[in-house]
């Protein structure tokens, strides 16, 4: 039965817009320099950088498509989460002081300190075109499918009202607007979590009642090695390799850490996150669930719309899920588009025009927001083109992409005889083989190829793909750096950008303090509550 949007939802709806558009219009900073713009400042703490990271992380395809996939195949899409939180506690110790020390303002600018400027540039723009397809795009399509169901709006049109509320205060607060309404739309997307997982187990009847109607497939975690989906070598050894990327280096996650008053908030940040993580799978993978239970014959992405467009929630309370639905879009979208900012403001313009003054910057770092924004708005009618299965489709896009970059971020940061040369090919080639591998997939479902060798390379799992992929990558890498050994490495100037190789007085700040034990308390039973959930759901 559905139950339709009363006045009351409406009111709770627009109280959370109003809240959202004054923190951001409040928190804008002063323009004073790039720092403040794009880095708030280097002043965030420890509570606001966590809660910041879980905001930008999970968007509308986390609700859309973990409840989708919870729906048709059970929890073992959360594996996704719980991995995630291993790389968060790798970020946290040992990626964020190498980052902090190189005082950098993205993770492309790494690259260029680590190898040369051909490798940051090329790593920069393939981060803007991805943040348009797998993250603006992807996010307005499964925020598309909630509205379209709720309220009957068209995916275009819901789009340009979430775009536009979110690019006034991303414009005109910078990074400092986006991460302090994130810490506010972070609160409201857990708490409405928490609010429709209770009401739809209640009227499941609870957990025993939902596994009773259910097979027992439904909470096992790893999957068949022939599993089209969840493969659990794939999970295991693929999944890791996206999430290094995603966590570890991508500059739509790392520049909150990049923001930090300190090493020892950037770690506790991490840690903060990672322990918001172990959520998702019971407040976005098990609804879907329970949405199978309760109305059967339900297909993959309707599950999450339909059961909140149910009678499950009482009146008020659906406009507060609504409400968090909308602060995962916006706090995701505001990421998406202060970072593209950013890495086109530093790691294009800046470099073009090293007179610019920081007033300039910030002005050139307003206009791409603004021009984005536009952008965003024409490619709207091409998210048609996205898998219905949302988050699978997120996964397997980025698994595409991933695995090269992995590799020279892992080998760069590990092996200090790799070479400039060696890593920019390396991007080249590598990411040439991933985006054919995506074209000759959508050419294959939409029946246009019938080769074999095609059609079979196109049929190779995406996370198995990842596997080859990564160490295709990792080889070429070394084999490059051998073949052009003469190319000189000045092992001194790179001492700071790899693990152990920094000095280790850029950690005292965070040894001499008596949180550095509390630190690793955290870290050890985050590795032992994953452990767990994973042999518990085995």
């Amino acid at each position: 039965m559905t139950n339709p949007i009363t006045l009351y939802d409406s009111l709770v709806i627009i109280f959370y817009l109003i809240i959202v558009l004054a923190i951001g219009l409040y928190s804008r900073n002063k323009d004073k320099n790039t720092t403040d713009y794009f880095l708030a400042g280097k002043n965030l703490g420890w509570f606001v950088i966590g809660i910041s990271i879980f905001a930008t992380n999970i968007s509308s395809e986390h609700f859309i498509g973990l409840a989708g996939s919870g729906a048709s195949r059970g929890l073992a899409v959360g594996q996704f989460e719980l991995i995630a939180i291993f790389f968060l506690v790798i970020l946290g110790w040992i990626i964020a002081p190498i980052y902090k020390n190189a005082n950098i303002f993205t993770t492309p600018e790494y690259l260029e300190k680590r190898f040369d400027a051909s490798s940051r540039k090329f790593f920069s723009a393939l981060s803007i075109f991805t943040y348009i397809i797998t993250k603006v795009l992807v996010t307005l399509f499964a925020g598309g499918i909630l509205f379209n169901k709720l309220f009957g709006f068209s995916i275009f049109s819901s789009a340009i009202i979430i775009v536009l509320i979110t690019g006034i205060y991303s414009v005109v607060g910078g990074f400092s607007a986006v991460v302090r309404t994130q810490v506010f739309q972070g609160l409201v997307l857990v708490i409405s979590t928490i609010v429709l997982t209770f009401f739809a187990l209640n009227e499941v009847g609870g957990i025993s009642a939902l596994r009773a109607k259910l097979p027992g497939e439904y909470f096992q975690m790893f999957k068949s090695i022939d599993d089209p989906e969840f493969p659990w070598t794939g999970i295991i050894f693929g999944a890791p390799i996206i999430a290094f990327w995603y966590w570890c280096a991508d500059q739509y996650i790392v520049q909150r850490v990049l923001g930090a008053r300190t090493i020892n908030e950037a770690r506790r940040g991490t840690l903060l996150t990672a322990f918001l993580k172990i959520f998702p799978i019971f407040l976005l993978v098990l609804p879907g669930i329970a949405a199978v239970a309760l109305f059967p014959g339900i297909k993959g992405d309707d599950a999450y719309p339909t059961l909140l467009a149910s009678d499950i929630l009482p009146i008020g309370v659906k406009g507060l899920v609504i409400a968090g639905f909308l602060a995962a879009i916006m706090s995701s979208l505001s990421a998406a588009f202060n970072s593209i900012a950013a890495l086109y403001t530093i790691d294009f313009y800046k470099p073009k025009h090293p007179e610019a003054s920081d007033r300039a910057l910030v002005l050139v770092g307003r206009m791409t927001t603004i021009i984005i924004v536009i952008l965003v708005i024409l490619l709207v009618p091409f998210v048609k083109i996205i898998n219905s299965q949302i988050y699978i489709f997120l996964q397997s896009t980025q698994a595409f992409i991933s695995a090269p970059i992995t590799a020279v971020f892992l080998l760069g940061l590990t092996v200090k005889k790799i070479n400039a040369r060696s890593a920019f090919l390396t991007l080249i080639i590598g990411e040439a083989i991933g985006v054919s591998r995506f074209v000759v997939e959508l050419l294959m479902k939409s029946e246009v190829i019938s080769n074999p060798l095609l059609l079979a390379f196109a049929k190779i799992n995406y996370l198995h793909f990842t596997i080859f992929l990564f160490l295709g990558s990792s080889i070429l890498l070394l084999m490059l750096s051998y073949i052009f050994n003469t190319e000189i490495v000045n092992t001194k100037l790179i001492q700071n950008l790899t693990v152990g190789g920094f000095d280790n007085s850029v950690l005292a700040e965070s040894k001499s303090k008596k949180q550095f034990r509390i630190n690793i308390m955290l870290s050890s039973l985050l590795l032992i509550v994953v452990i767990g959930l994973f042999s518990l759901f085995n």
